[in-house]
């Protein structure tokens, strides 16, 4: 740091402003789940505690990174966006002194292969075998990110600023990483387009790159003031996590016993003659309320009051 910087520029280092996630709290739902599920359903509840541990471990290896990274940055950990109906769930946001940098994780199991038109593939061995699969680019989920910070910031904007310049400068300011966190990971990117080959990386090179993209960069530095109050235009379109992914298998779960627990009964469904099975009803302006309904839904809507 140059004297003019040290005058003007008081260092405070990397600050995390949120560093929870809403991981934690759908991994502990679905444990409890877990415990009293069985068979197949719980095969499937523990596939995405294993998705979710592995995310959720990868977002922790990267914020590692950032808090031992020794520069200037406020830190927004799994920040879930809206704006004129546009949504957006960020891992990471990044403001430092020039930039401000949206943080994909992947934390996959296998190697990484992107091809000549930008495709994503993961190698994964199956004992002598290899099972090649496909996956939504990170990238583009990325630039989804961008064009949502862009329209939160158009109302921002400086008004000497034309929309014009707005739109020109945007690119370079806002930056897109995706962030491979496995250690174990190859990343084959010698096919792939440079517009995606220089945004993603892998964990070890993370602060470095962040660090060369400052240096290149002559645009003039923001005051810690100024980095507060770009922050603080984004957290006012934050929103808690609209969908519980976890609800859909607690509901799973809770057919599944109400089913089990229900004794054989004798009634038959008059239209298709199936059995009716005694249900809950879990919504609307019967709510809690018992009733017979056929085992044959959804084929078959007849049911009758309990």
């Amino acid at each position: 740091m140059g004297i003019i910087d040290a005058l003007f520029f008081k260092y405070f280092g990397p600050v995390f402003i949120k560093e929870d996630s809403d991981a934690e709290s759908f991994i502990e739902k679905m444990k409890s789940l877990s415990s009293r599920a069985s068979g197949k359903l719980k095969e499937k509840i523990d596939d995405q505690i294993s998705i979710a541990e592995a995310g959720l471990k990868g977002e922790k290896q990267i914020a590692f990174e950032l808090k031992n990274s020794g520069m200037d940055m406020l830190i927004m950990h799994d920040l879930y966006l809206e704006k004129n109906g546009l949504s957006a769930q960020i891992d990471f946001l990044v403001i430092t002194r020039k930039h401000i940098f949206v943080i994909e994780c992947k934390n996959l199991y296998g190697n990484i292969e992107i091809d000549e038109k930008g495709n994503f593939i993961r190698h994964k061995w199956l004992g002598k075998f290899e099972r090649k699969e496909g996956f939504p680019s990170p990238v583009s989920q990325n630039e989804r990110h961008l064009n949502i910070l862009k329209e939160i910031r158009r109302e921002y904007k400086n008004n000497f600023v034309t929309q014009g310049l707005f739109d020109k400068l945007f690119p370079q300011t806002y930056r897109s990483i995706v962030v491979l966190a496995n250690p174990k990971t190859i990343l084959n990117d010698s096919k792939a387009p440079e517009e995606i080959r220089k945004v993603v990386i892998r964990l070890d090179q993370l602060v470095a790159y962040i660090r060369k993209i400052e240096d290149e960069d002559d645009s003039l530095k923001s005051s810690e003031k100024d980095m507060h109050e770009l922050l603080d235009s984004f957290i006012k379109c934050s929103k808690p996590i609209k969908s519980d992914y976890a609800k859909k298998y607690e509901d799973m779960l809770t057919e599944l016993i109400e089913n089990k627990a229900e004794p054989q009964c004798e009634k038959i469904c008059p239209k298709c003659g199936k059995p009716l099975v005694l249900r809950t009803a879990k919504k609307g302006e019967n709510q809690g309320n018992q009733f017979w309904g056929c085992s044959g839904f959804p084929k078959c809507w007849y049911k009758e009051n309990g």
